[in-house]
């Protein structure tokens, strides 16, 4: 994740620095927890909550079961992890709507070019795909063209928008309810205006719509750039117009990311979402465990799956039916390309694989999705006849793919390469499945989401799911795999001299 990037890489160093050490010290921890200090303020959390955090952190580290432990630096890293996911929240904090209301009004307030008008239309994109019917009420009475760009906003994702006569704002707070009883609208968004600092008009004119509309939930929208000053801005807006939750908005820019780890401590209130992007989904529901693993470098295995769910279709599922008998074809390749692409791009989903981000970053990889582009292209210069068969794909073909988009013959070659490594692994999927070995299809399932650091329950539910697509019962596999990845470790007896091992 862009906006902590530098953080992740500090504190990931720190941890390596750790584990290269077999028992730890007093020393060890207070210097780790130096430099945790150093890297917090560094991305410009407020010193007030870096002194609490880190003091948390070092009294739980040298407690001396932690210290005497087979393994205190894996223990250090857990405490930093609870500690970090205790900072941004410890619950999960979704919207709370009153379900003997309608509509449910929702008010967004924040600073001006905090991003509250576009952070509206992606909260209105995300209640539409839950089945809601949402209205836009353009509030911001003030800043030139708000209410054109709002409307443009709201014709691009379909959710229609009043304006009112465009001057007063509470008059149109008011009236939007009105509007959306008339068209049917279960849910109204205000979008309120902003300044570039906060002042007593802004404040009083926010207050007066709070009491006109008695909003249901009162989101405040934070630039994920800010710093420091956020404290000011968050603890004003608190004691004037008392949000409930915040939107936080340009997490996938450069900045250092000191004002999202700040603003739950210092106001108490849960972060409910999160902007990744500029586009109309790119706002998602914030789950503070798993970004806290993000910015420990653990990856996110589970938004990999939520991600995968949201593109997911019938058709999908025959398509997977398909590459496990008849074998992955270059169709199969390019529609893969094309799901990465819907799922955020190959930056976001290297960012959500344990460790990958931080191993790309290490060998100057310049990760980005111009490499599906080019992937694209070669496929596309294929006859119908070579997607499908691709073993047909001779020197003179290659040739002529390479050509035809623009590529070289290396290229063609190494994209072959790709194709040839997943056909094979589809194929030895398909022989284990068919062989009817529930402990060998158990082992190779089990190594594979291990990779993906997923959990037993995953496991478990995968290999259900592909006995369900092939008709067969491996719940004996999948009972199997489940049990044994619930037990502990067996530890390796040592061999005595002058006695060979067991082949």
């Amino acid at each position: 994740m862009a906006v902590f990037s530098s953080l992740s890489d500090r504190l990931q160093d720190t941890f390596d620095k750790l584990r290269g050490k077999g028992k730890l010290t007093e020393d060890d921890i207070n210097a780790a927890m130096r430099e945790i200090r150093l890297a917090l303020l560094e991305a410009d959390v407020n010193y007030r909550v870096v002194r609490d955090f880190v003091n948390a952190c070092k009294e739980k580290c040298l407690d001396a079961e932690v210290l005497d432990s087979l393994n205190p630096t894996q223990n250090v890293v857990r405490i930093v992890l609870d500690q970090l996911t205790e900072l941004l929240g410890t619950t999960d904090s979704g919207l709370v709507l009153a379900q003997n209301r309608t509509p449910n009004v929702i008010m967004l307030v924040g600073l001006q070019g905090s991003g509250k008008t576009t952070a509206a239309s992606k909260l209105a994109y995300l209640l539409k795909g839950q089945k809601h019917k949402p209205l836009l009420a353009a509030c911001d009475t003030h800043r030139p063209a708000a209410a054109d760009q709002l409307e443009t906003l709201g014709n691009e994702i379909g959710v229609p928008v009043y304006r009112g006569d465009g001057k007063d704002a509470v008059k149109v707070a008011r009236e939007s309810i009105q509007a959306a009883v008339d068209s049917m609208c279960d849910i109204v968004i205000v979008d309120t205006a902003g300044r570039l600092q906060v002042d007593e008009e802004m404040m009083q004119e926010a207050v007066d719509i709070k009491n006109a509309v008695k909003p249901d939930q009162i989101l405040m929208v934070v630039d994920a750039m800010t710093g420091q000053d956020i404290v000011n801005v968050v603890s004003e807006f608190a004691e004037r117009v008392d949000f409930d939750g915040v939107i936080m908005s340009k997490l996938d820019g450069d900045a250092r990311g000191g004002g999202a780890l700040s603003v739950r401590a210092v106001t108490g209130k849960p972060i409910k979402f999160v902007s990744m992007g500029e586009k109309p989904d790119s706002l998602e529901v914030f789950h503070p465990d798993r970004m806290a693993k993000r910015i420990l470098g653990m990856g996110d295995v589970y938004g990999i799956i939520e991600q995968a769910e949201k593109i997911s279709s019938e058709k999908d599922l025959e398509d997977a039916q398909r590459m496990l008998t008849q074998g992955f074809t270059m169709d199969d390749m390019l529609s893969q390309m094309q799901q990465i692409r819907k799922m955020g791009g190959v930056k976001k989903l290297i960012g959500m694989r344990p460790g990958m981000e931080r191993a790309a970053q290490q060998q100057g990889a310049n990760v980005s999705d111009s490499q599906l582009t080019l992937i694209e292209s070669m496929i596309h210069s294929m006859t119908k006849e070579e997607r499908r068969n691709p073993r047909i794909i001779d020197g003179r073909r290659r040739r002529r793919i390479a050509a035809g988009s623009g590529r070289t013959v290396q290229e063609v070659n190494q994209l072959y390469k790709q194709w040839e490594q997943m056909d094979k692994m589809m194929g030895s999927v398909r022989s284990l499945m068919g062989s009817g070995n529930a402990r060998k299809t158990s082992r190779m399932m089990k190594n594979m989401m291990r990779n993906m650091g997923a959990t037993p329950g995953d496991l478990a539910k995968m290999q259900q799911q592909m006995a369900a697509m092939q008709g067969g019962d491996y719940s004996a596999a999948a009972a199997t795999a489940l049990k044994e990845a619930r037990q502990p470790a067996k530890k390796k007896r040592p061999h005595k001299k002058g006695t060979k091992k067991r082949h």
